[in-house]
C-alpha cells in the first residue's frame, strides 16, 4: 500500500478532532490543529502529525492542562514573559508572538519570552508570523529533551535548542532560516525511523563516538552540534536565553516529553520581532534583501552545483508542492495515528472530512 494523501484542512480537521476529544476548548483545538498542519505542509514532518500520539499520551497522563491560563507575569513597554499555564505549547507561542509584534509597532522592537509551555513544533511556525506584518522575526526555543551532551563529555546535558530568524521581502520568497543546533532535530531522527530509513552518517555518534545509523537505536547514542564547538556554545546560549532568563527548565531540569507522560516540562521559548519602519522606510527594505537574494543566486556556482539555494525556499516549494498534490503521510504513520483516533473514538484521518 501506498502513503495516504490528505488536504491540508483534512489533516488540521483530524487533528483538531483528536484534541477536542482529549479536553481542549473548541478554539484551542482549532488553533494547534491549523499549527500542527501547517508543519506538514511547509515540509518540516518531523514536528507535525507525527507528534499527536506523543502529545495526546501526555495530555492523557496529565502532564498538560487542557484549559490554561495563559497570561502575562512580568511587562515593560518592549519587553515581556509570558507563564503559559503548562498549556500546549502552539497555543502558548502564538499568543507570546502576536504580542511581540503588537509591542514592536510601538517600540520597533519586542522581546517576548516564555514559561511553562510545551513542544511547540518547528521554531519557523512562529519567526514567519511577523512576515504578515513586514516584519521580522527571532525565535528561540529549549528542546523537549536532551540529547546534546557538552564538548567532549557524555552527560545530556543540552538539546537541540532551535533558532528560526524570518526577513520579509518585495517579490522574492522570503528569507527563513529554521535550524536545530544539533545536525539534525530528533524530530528527523524519529522521522527516518518511522520511514524506515537509516540516517546519514554525521547526524549521531554512540557513546564511543562511533557512527550510528539506526535511528531505531538512537538511545544508544547522541546528536552531534553544528561546528563542533561551536554548536555546542550556540546550544548553550540560546538554552540561556529561551529557557534560563525566562525561569524556565535547562539542563538536568529539562523532561524528556518522549518519555514522560506525566511529567511537567516548564518548557521555555523566546520571540523577537523588529519593526524595520524603525530603521528607515520598509518598501527601500524589502528590495534591499531582494536586491542579496538575486545577487547570490546570480553568483558564481561550483562545477556540478545546478542551483544556490537562500534559506526557507526548498520549504516554500515543498509547501507549493503540497498544497498542489497534498500532504503524504507514511503508511506506518497513519496506522499510528488509526490507532490513537480508535482509541478517541473519532473519525480516523482517512475519515475525516471538511
Amino acid at each position: 500500500m501506498s502513503d495516504l494523501l490528505v488536504s491540508p484542512a483534512q489533516l488540521s480537521a483530524f487533528i483538531s478532532a483528536t484534541f477536542r476529544a482529549v479536553g481542549l476548548p473548541e478554539a484551542d483545538a482549532h488553533t494547534v490543529g491549523a499549527l500542527m498542519a501547517e508543519s506538514d505542509l511547509q515540509g518540516s514532518d518531523g514536528h507535525g502529525v507525527i507528534r499527536v500520539p506523543v502529545y495526546i499520551r501526555r495530555i492523557l497522563g496529565g502532564a498538560v492542562n487542557v484549559t490554561p491560563n495563559i497570561r502575562v507575569v512580568e511587562e515593560r513597554a518592549a519587553t515581556a514573559l509570558v507563564d503559559g499555564d503548562n498549556g500546549m505549547g502552539h497555543l502558548v507561542m502564538k499568543r507570546a508572538t502576536e504580542l511581540a509584534i503588537e509591542k514592536a509597532r510601538t517600540c520597533g522592537i519586542a522581546w517576548v519570552g516564555s514559561r511553562f509551555s510545551n513542544h511547540a513544533g518547528p521554531a519557523s511556525l512562529y519567526a514567519r508570523m511577523p512576515l504578515a506584518h513586514d516584519m521580522v522575526g527571532l525565535y528561540f526555543a529549549v528542546g523537549n529533551a536532551n540529547h546534546l551532551p557538552p564538548w567532549g563529555g557524555l552527560d545530556m546535558l543540552l538539546s537541540t535548542n532551535p533558532i528560526a530568524v524570518a526577513f520579509p521581502t518585495h517579490k522574492e520568497t522570503p528569507v527563513v532560516l529554521d535550524m536545530a543546533t544539533t545536525v539534525a532535530a530528533y524530530g528527523k531522527v524519529k522521522a527516518k525511523a518511522m520511514m524506515g530509513q537509516m540516517m546519514p552518517e554525521g547526524w549521531m555518534v554512540d557513546r564511543q563516538g562511533q557512527p550510528l545509523l539506526d535511528p531505531n537505536r538512537r538511545d544508544e547514542g547522541f546528536l552531534l552540534p553544528i561546528g563542533g564547538y561551536k554548536g555546542y556554545g550556540l546550544s548553550m546560549i540560546v538554552g540561556l536565553l529561551a529557557g534560563t532568563l525566562n525561569g524556565a527548565a535547562m539542563g538536568k531540569e529539562v523532561v524528556d516529553f518522549n518519555n514522560d507522560d506525566t511529567s511537567v516540562t516548564n518548557t521555555g521559548q523566546a520571540i523577537c520581532v523588529i519593526d524595520p519602519s524603525a530603521f528607515g522606510d520598509v518598501q527601500a527594505f524589502k528590495l534591499r534583501v531582494d536586491k542579496l537574494v538575486q545577487e547570490i543566486h546570480a553568483s558564481e556556482r561550483m562545477p556540478g552545483v545546478d542551483q544556490i539555494w537562500i534559506p526557507g525556499e526548498q520549504s516554500h516549494l515543498k509547501r507549493l508542492h503540497n498544497l498542489k498534490h497534498g500532504i503524504s503521510i507514511p503508511l506506518s504513520l497513519t496506522h499510528e495515528l488509526d490507532t490513537v483516533a480508535h482509541q478517541l473514538g473519532v473519525a480516523t484521518l482517512a475519515q475525516t472530512t471538511v
